[in-house]
């Protein structure tokens, strides 16, 4: 479709400008020439340790919650089911914290605190799924705000027993969201969980669309939907699980993008996977560009910049629903 061209032109584009902006003027020709040496130059130093891993992480953690925000709208048929909103991204971010205070990440952290948050948004949307008696539509954003609600106060009581204030405080900056300052590995680590979670929804690919027509048709075309709804609630855990560890809190981009992308796609769910997961990838590839390259970028968190967006944007939506029944 030509809004697929579209968008990976768009990413690569801002993928390959990430590059060259930020706060340090440096030369791209230069950093690349040193490369072939053992000369360790600012500009080496800043393109290959600095800008390449964030420019290559910050559209896998928009790419995995723009997808999981579009599988789950499509799960629930709810346009308003978002991972921040329903409870997984703050189940994710307590499972994460607890690894974190009982000091569990150092023993191995490449998978202790992914593995942690993961769990927590697995229980997250089992609860969801209990409270609103399965998937129904109506109960399941009220749900969620409830398992949000919990979370974000068990979430707090962590804070608030955190070990010392330099935890605490490193705790807090981390669930601002920001993809600054994180090694090439956690782009490794965000590939898996994104090659994973993507897997297991493009394989329910057509439980989903099956699920339009009302879960007595699924099942009649063959699609059982208890078991086909546990393993699309695990892909998205996964992915926002993933997400949080390596990321923070980057909210309200699973809740943006679909709905942004239906006016082009329709809302079909397999037309709207991959074009989700590709603009959630711009979205965040392009509020990074922002956080680096206005003034006192480092005061801003990549999870703030999408806040600033998503909030506006949900109540214009809610605006938009109330007119409906006025």
């Amino acid at each position: 479709m030509a809004i697929n061209k579209a968008l990976f032109v768009a990413l690569t584009l801002t993928m390959i400008g990430s590059l060259f902006l930020g706060q340090a003027d440096i030369s791209i020709l230069s950093a690349l020439g040193t490369q072939t040496n053992d000369v360790m130059t600012a500009d080496r130093l800043i393109l290959w340790e600095i800008r390449l891993p964030r420019s290559v992480l910050a559209p896998l953690v928009g790419a995995a919650l723009g997808l999981a925000g579009a599988a789950m709208q499509s799960l629930v048929r709810n346009p308003l089911a978002d991972p921040s909103l329903v409870g997984a991204s703050q189940g994710a971010a307590l499972g994460a914290a607890i690894a974190f205070y009982f000091g569990m990440a150092p023993l191995n952290a490449s998978w202790m605190v992914p593995a942690s948050a993961i769990t927590g948004a697995i229980l997250a949307l089992v609860a969801v799924l209990f409270l609103s008696a399965g998937r129904r539509p109506g109960l399941f954003i009220l749900a969620g705000l409830a398992v949000a609600s919990i979370g974000s106060a068990l979430l707090a009581v962590t804070l608030n027993f955190a070990p010392n204030p330099f935890a605490m405080q490193e705790l807090i900056l981390w669930l601002l969201g920001s993809v600054a300052n994180r090694p090439i590995e956690m782009s490794l680590l965000m590939l898996v969980g994104l090659l994973v979670g993507g897997a297991i929804i493009f394989w329910k690919r057509h439980f989903l669309q099956a699920l339009t027509l009302g879960d007595e048709v699924a099942q009649t075309l063959g699609h059982d939907p208890v078991t086909n709804t546990r393993w699309v609630l695990i892909a998205c855990a996964i992915l926002v699980g993933v997400s949080v560890a390596v990321a923070g809190a980057v909210s309200f981009v699973g809740l943006i993008i679909p709905h942004l992308l239906r006016r082009f796609v329709g809302s079909e769910p397999r037309r709207l996977l991959l074009p989700s997961m590709m603009g959630g990838a711009l979205l965040v590839a392009i509020s990074d560009v922002v956080i680096r390259t206005v003034p006192y970028a480092y005061d801003f968190k990549l999870g703030v910049i999408t806040a600033l967006i998503g909030a506006p944007f949900f109540v214009w939506i809610v605006l938009r629903e109330r007119n409906r029944w006025l």
